[in-house]
């Protein structure tokens, strides 16, 4: 027998981690261009996706970062910084959401892989060429 209370609990907290990774993601992409905008070290960064664990408890930020060698640098930087980070998150959001997730910042280099896939691509195209 199918327990449905459970099934659409489920979908209710799946919604619910969606909606505040949603606000989330809104806030701290318009604070990337102000409030933190020192601790990206120069560089520019933008928030690809960010994902709220089921407790609410933790939210993980995954940051692009484009043309520059000291990324990981950044993304440690932030990690340092969190307790800062989130305090203004938190007062940016002070009427939407009552608790902030613990924060943390991963790099998401899909960007880079994708460089790199469509660089050697490029290279089986020419020794095709070639032949």
């Amino acid at each position: 027998m199918v327990n449905f209370e459970s099934i659409n609990k489920q979908k209710m907290d799946s919604r619910r981690q969606q909606r505040i990774a949603q606000l989330l993601q809104e806030e701290f992409s318009s604070m990337l261009m102000s409030d933190i905008k020192s601790y990206l070290m120069g560089t520019f960064a933008t928030l690809t996706f960010v994902n709220v664990s089921s407790d609410l408890g933790i939210a993980r930020f995954n940051i692009s970062i484009l043309a520059s060698s000291k990324k990981q640098e950044v993304i440690d930087n932030l990690n340092d910084n969190k307790a800062e980070i989130r305090k203004v998150l938190g007062n940016r959001m002070r009427s939407s959401l009552r608790i902030i997730p613990d924060l943390i910042f991963h790099l998401d280099d899909r960007l880079d892989y994708v460089d790199k896939m469509d660089d050697l691509f490029k290279k089986i195209k020419e020794e095709d060429e070639k032949i």
